[in-house]
């Protein structure tokens, strides 16, 4: 008799559990349906593993993709099918081209035998393909174990992503004798020697090179490494928004955040640079610059080859781990006399002296500079804050120096609304030693204000900033660039105060621009989820971030 023959039998649901317990899972973010129920009774008696119930599927998504940013493990989340699984197309994407490990279990109706037709049946699997790493609908108890272990495989593989995999109601039920498959040992490829070699060539002929650091250099070994690589050399370094936080942004040596496309001062220290090294750069971000022909070169240093387009066309690519890379360049480079930064530099000199001018400005309703400033100021260095996407995320990348990784949670790559209080709750509940602060657009907050019950229901201890200005405030301020006119993006809001005490969570409401540092510490002192209304004045965002920039950096 056959070693898999004395084994006892078990359902596909049962295996399917056991595999996501072998895989380490500690949370599965959801909302289950009719389609989950096998799942689900084998789910209540795992003792490792807990559900975390949402109010909606694409909260539950943005929270797992979340947990997978801030852990480097796949993130799981469940829904059912139709309507539960398209709720998660936007979270999918969002993991997808965030860069986000992020595993998408769905229900489906028998497949073998059904008596309801076509009701609730699309082809959910298709509908993945586009916008996931990997999509499979399982169709046999004995495909479990293989489909979840490669599923993880490949969310959690540079570049990570999302995966998703569908678990028919017969085949949940249905009997196997097979059992989780372990983990494979893996080790990442490492550059090749001749590939080095060019790359510090390269570095050493330059007379002032950048670094620019993506979301690709968001880990912790490549933190390492490039914190000793800029000891040494002293080269100057920007961020994408994606990257932020990848290196303590009150270095000496860091020149901004890449929040704009062209304009800002960090674009002045990108066209004074005659070498730029991109750490982790991804095509999927918003660009921090536009590759010109002619123009300064590029060194594309990541775990994959870049996208060639015509805004970004490196010359040299180094592939391979990207810690294992600073280091060998680290190692075989010799600082060059003749860099001169010193330009560079007065960038960020004549940065710093317009933000500081412009984040004193306390008038009522709030100044945006303003509220980035109070927020910095109330939050300890490894407080974490998530952001919606709205205009107020321009600010804060610009202005908000995160001294640690993974302390400014935001999106600038499928760039979501309604994604920054998922992800707060996300980030609050697994680190419930450390401060955190979600802030959200009215409008962002409203897509998925219904996870606030959530939050409360798990106790976690939360402070949400709404940017109350009664309007799709970033599509507002490229119409007024634009000439439009003012039209199609206002709305009224509810009282945020009351919504808040409805929910049983604590609403503060900013009603003078004094009151606001003392509210901030007031909630953040508090335990339990508070909501703060704070009217905000996006009056200047066009005349500040598309002409003054423009006018000042201009003149360095």
């Amino acid at each position: 008799m056959s070693f898999l023959k004395t084994k006892k039998k078990i359902t596909g649901a049962e295996l399917f559990i056991k595999c996501l317990e072998e895989e380490g899972v500690e949370y599965i973010f959801g909302l289950p349906g009719e389609e989950n129920l096998d799942f689900l009774e084998c789910l209540c008696k795992s003792n490792k593993i807990k559900l975390i119930l949402t109010r909606h599927e694409q909260g539950a998504g943005f929270m797992a993709a979340t947990y997978g940013r801030l852990t480097g493990k796949a993130g799981v989340c469940l829904t059912t099918l139709g309507p539960g699984a398209t709720n998660l197309v936007t979270s999918a994407a969002y993991a997808q081209l965030g860069g986000m490990p992020l595993v998408m279990i769905t229900g489906q109706k028998p497949i073998k035998n059904t008596k309801q037709g076509k009701f609730q049946i699309l082809d959910v699997v298709d509908l993945m393909k586009p916008i996931t790493k990997y999509t499979h609908q399982i169709s046999s108890a004995n495909m479990v174990a293989s489909e979840v272990r490669e599923a993880f495989r490949l969310a959690e593989e540079e570049r990570p992503g999302a995966v998703h995999l569908e678990l028919p109601e017969d085949i949940a039920s249905e009997l196997t004798r097979r059992r989780p498959l372990p983990n494979s040992i893996v080790r990442r490829p490492i550059a090749d020697d001749k590939s080095i070699d060019q790359a510090v060539q390269l570095i050493e002929k330059a007379k002032k090179p950048l670094l620019v650091l993506g979301g690709g250099a968001n880990r912790t070994s490549t933190n390492q490494m490039l914190s000793e690589f800029v000891e040494k050399t002293k080269i100057p370094f920007i961020t994408t928004q994606l990257g932020k936080g990848v290196l303590n942004e009150r270095h000496e040596n860091f020149l901004g955040c890449a929040a704009l496309t062209s304009g800002d001062f960090v674009h002045r220290a990108l066209q004074e640079s005659d070498q730029i090294i991109t750490i982790g750069q991804d095509n999927y971000e918003k660009p921090p610059f536009i590759m010109r022909e002619g123009g300064t070169k590029v060194i594309h240093i990541d775990h994959v080859a870049a996208h060639i387009n015509g805004i970004y066309f490196p010359q040299l690519m180094v592939i391979g781990d990207i810690a294992n890379s600073i280091w060998q360049i680290k190692n075989k480079l010799k600082v060059n006399s003749q860099w001169d930064f010193s330009k560079m530099l007065l960038t960020r000199k004549a940065h710093l002296e317009h933000s500081t001018k412009i984040r004193e400005d306390d008038r009522f309703p709030i100044f945006p500079p303003f509220l980035v400033r109070q927020i910095r100021n109330v939050m300890p260095s490894d407080g974490i804050i998530t952001l919606d996407n709205g205009v107020y995320k321009l600010w804060f990348a610009r202005g908000y120096p995160a001294l640690h990784q993974n302390t400014v949670i935001l999106d600038n790559a499928l760039a979501s609304m309604g994604a920054g209080l998922p992800s707060a709750i996300t980030a609050a509940m697994i680190n419930p030693d450390k401060k955190v602060i979600s802030v959200c657009g009215d409008g962002g907050f409203m897509m998925n204000s219904q996870e606030l019950e959530t939050a409360i229901r798990l106790g976690v201890n939360l402070t949400v900033v709404i940017l109350n200005d009664k309007a799709y405030g970033m599509v507002k301020w490229k119409q007024e660039n634009m000439k439009f006119s003012d039209f199609g993006l206002s709305f009224e809001n509810p009282d945020f105060v009351k919504y808040a005490d409805a929910y049983g969570a604590t609403g503060h409401k900013i009603t003078d621009s004094k009151n606001l540092k003392e509210t901030l510490e007031l909630c953040l002192d508090t335990p339990g989820v508070h909501v703060i209304d704070c009217p905000i004045d996006y009056s200047e965002n066009d005349q500040i971030l598309n002409k003054d920039l423009e006018r000042i950096s201009s003149s360095i």
